[in-house]
């Protein structure tokens, strides 16, 4: 079980501290660990041997030499501060154990006086603890499956390449299989291995490491998903929702949750999330929360026959795809007062359990909760800001008010997992929730914000350099910071363990101009870690300034010059993410294409430089243009044809309802539909979601209707196409719309079968 890999130690020692004989009994203790082909790496301070534990997580055993001036008092807390479990050493031949102290002491595994024992036995020791570390680090169901794919067993069950061996009796397969390696074929088995257990019924390790990570994170249970967020949204609702039942659903949510009401054949109603100048979308507001609003809106709706229906499960996006927090307890108050089930899709969020940051802005909060609260779900992506294989994800479930049993629950699981799941998968949700356990996850989440806040201070400090004439791409933030001290400071001027550590500076109060959005105060928080860079163009009011660079130009930009795909492009808005694989050079490469995209649109770059594939693909329409001429005439454009203020309109009006989305997705599959174009739109009903992305919020689902022609909703569709006319290299991605010709098209349901 991973023998093949040398046993890794780190010893801190100062090489010119103690005797004679003293330091001669170190080196041969070193000896005898590379006798044993242990691998050691010296470091000579506290700060050296942090760097060291912090880039390098393969260490297996820490030695700390406390002759000289190292100090135990500053290391081992050091040491501890990543890793609650990896064995500390304290080495001396000078002073004894009774000169550490009571916190050092009870924070190492052994001490060791170098001129009492043997060098061979004392690296003996370090070797066995070594060893025995590296066997409990791992995870109960990745244990599992590490032993079973090394035993080299013959098998006779599925999958057909046996361990990867099929692949090597065909040239492609071979290469294949070099590209993967062995162990990722060794790794894929067979439901019918009884080793591993089973993520159907729960069983044996893998139903292990479902109990754990519920512990880490939290929850009552947690179920292992394989296929993603959108099957666990899917998930949650079939086991909630029965046709004819109504489910409240944030506007802002991604399209499983439509797939969701279309399987289960529920009726939703619509949840209004805020929006302000730039096109950020906030959280809901408490007053579209509560008993009577939601009562409002079911007695309103065309689809819901029985006017006192109640909705049996509510669903809220949080955080926002933009890094905009819930305070959870307040939504558990309104909304949770009177719907029994809440689910907070957290895809984007998995870490917030972790960082005292958070504290009451996660579903899974540990804030007093009422006696009669609601049973929550919290649905994550493990791999999107954790550490996991793609389409890994989480169902977090603590149970309240109409509580849920697990095998009840496992039915409307069974519903949508497959029989033949990926192992490496279920695999890395396991490693997933082991890497978050103890002091690791508040050190992972730590140096997580720490890099974000550091990247936001450098890039406001050079944004203020530029004076009140100037532009810069700046961060999305607060301007100023109330210190601990009273004092109110630039962001970039405020201390930075505050901004780290405490939540007071990323709180949206309701007087602040920065943010745009009309909400209580502190009802909601911005994500550190989640940076959305401006770009000039829009005034605080979301009017058009007299220059501006539209934020496509920069992500093309980025993209071509440095490599960089940025999360998400809105009209004057980029949103990066500081996941927990963020290192400080990779955001240090940014900052600095940042700056040169400054410099290259002042000097108007030619783009058959700087945007060389896009001039390639487009030289006739981009000939002689340089990027600030292309800044310029978007833009223009944008000013024009009203973009920003079309989108406002246009999510600002919730379209009436006609069919159910189940309704509407029975038309499509009976061919009871026709292919229209947008110019031909109004008065339609859709057959398919219309959902722009960026944000990926629909502006009309299946069944509801389009409006007129001049209403905000066909209007905004007609401003994106008239852009991408204009604009080849530029296009709009819209799901349920297709590109033909230079026209949007889209499925409508036929006149006569509404």
């Amino acid at each position: 079980m991973l023998d093949n890999v040398a046993i890794k130690v780190l010893i801190i020692t100062d090489p010119g501290a103690g005797s004679g004989t003293y330091r001669e009994a170190l080196e041969t203790l070193l000896g005898e660990l590379t006798q044993l082909e242990v691998v050691v790496r010296r470091s000579t301070d506290a700060d050296d041997a942090t760097l060291a534990l912090g880039s390098d997580a393969s260490f297996d055993a820490v030695v700390v030499d406390v002759v000289g001036a190292l100090d135990a008092e500053t290391i081992v807390p050091a040491i501890r501060h990543r890793n609650d479990h990896i064995p500390v050493f304290v080495a001396s031949g000078v002073r004894g154990a009774e000169d550490l102290s009571a916190s050092v002491l009870a924070r190492i595994n052994q001490f060791i006086y170098l001129l009492d024992d043997t060098p061979e036995w004392i690296a003996g020791r370090i070797h066995d603890a070594a060893q025995k570390y590296r066997r409990a680090v791992l995870p109960p169901m990745f244990e599992a499956l590490v032993d079973f794919s090394t035993t080299h067993e013959y098998s006779w069950h599925t999958p057909g390449h046996e361990g990867g061996t099929a692949f090597l009796k065909s040239p492609v397969g071979r290469a294949f299989w070099g590209f993967f390696g062995q162990q990722m074929f060794r790794s894929d088995l067979s439901v019918s291995v009884a080793e591993v257990g089973s993520l159907l019924d729960h069983s044996g390790p893998i139903g292990r490491a479902e109990r754990r990570a519920a512990h880490v994170f939290g929850a009552d249970m947690t179920f292992f998903v394989t296929n993603g967020t959108s099957t666990s949204n899917r998930v949650v609702h079939q086991a909630s929702v029965t046709a004819g039942e109504v489910m409240a659903l944030d506007r802002n949510a991604h399209k499983s949750m439509e797939q969701a009401t279309t399987i289960t054949h529920g009726l939703p109603i619509y949840l209004r999330p805020t929006r302000n100048h730039l096109g950020i979308i906030g959280p809901i507001p408490p007053s579209e929360m509560t008993a009577q609003a939601i009562a409002e809106k079911v007695r309103t709706s065309p689809l819901i026959s029985d006017s006192e229906a109640r909705p049996v499960i509510a669903m809220v996006t949080n955080s926002t795809y933009d890094g905009l927090l819930y305070h959870v307890p307040t939504v558990e108050a309104t909304l949770g007062s009177h719907i029994d089930r809440l689910h907070f899709d957290e895809a984007w969020y998995g870490y917030a359990a972790f960082n005292p940051i958070y504290a009451e802005r996660f579903a899974l909060h540990t804030a007093d909760r009422a006696a009669d609260a609601p049973t929550t779900f919290a649905t994550q992506s493990t791999h999107k800001l954790l550490a996991a294989l793609s389409q890994a994800s989480y169902v977090h479930i603590r149970n309240g008010r109409r509580p849920i049993d697990h095998d009840l629950f496992n039915e409307a699981f069974m519903m949508h997992a497959s029989t033949s799941p990926l192992y490496a998968i279920i695999a890395s949700n396991d490693v997933a929730a082991a890497m978050m356990a103890g002091s690791g996850g508040l050190a992972l989440t730590a140096e997580s914000i720490a890099e974000a806040v550091a990247f936001r201070r450098t890039l406001a400090r050079v944004a203020a350099e530029e004076g009140p004439g100037g532009w810069m791409p700046r961060p999305w933030q607060p301007e100023t910071v109330l210190g601990a001290d009273g004092i109110v400071r630039l962001f970039h001027d405020a201390d930075e363990q505050q901004l780290i550590t405490r939540p007071e500076p990323w709180l949206l109060r309701e007087n602040d101009a920065w943010h745009g959005f009309q909400l209580p105060d502190a009802y909601a928080m911005l994500d550190p870690i989640k940076v959305t860079v401006t770009t000039p163009g829009l005034a605080n009011d979301g009017t058009p300034e007299q220059f501006g660079v539209p934020a496509a130009i920069l992500s093309a930009y980025l993209d071509e010059q440095a490599s960089i795909v940025v999360e998400k492009t809105q009209d004057y808005s980029v949103l990066f993410l500081f996941s927990i694989g963020v290192t400080r050079g990779k955001w240090g490469t940014l900052l600095s294409t940042l700056l040169q995209f400054k410099h290259d649109v002042d000097a108007n770059k030619r783009l058959e430089e700087v945007l060389p594939a896009l001039y390639s693909s487009n030289s006739r329409r981009y000939a002689r243009m340089g990027l600030r001429d292309l800044a310029g005439q978007m833009h223009t454009a944008m000013s024009e044809n009203r973009q920003l203020a079309a989108l406002h309109e246009a999510f600002a009006t919730l379209p009436t309802p006609v069919l159910s989305p189940a309704d509407a997705y029975a038309r499509l599959v009976h061919g009871e539909t026709d292919r229209i174009k947008i110019d031909d739109l109004a008065s339609h009903t859709l057959a398919v979601g219309i959902v722009p992305y960026p944000p990926g919020i629909p502006l009309m689902m299946p069944g509801e209707e389009s409006g007129s022609s001049s209403g905000p909703l066909v209007s905004y569709l007609k401003a994106l196409q008239g852009f991408d006319r204009q604009f080849p290299g530029f296009e709009h991605e819209i799901h349920g719309i297709d590109h033909v010709d230079g026209a949007y098209v889209t499925h409508v349901i036929r006149t006569d079968h509404v």
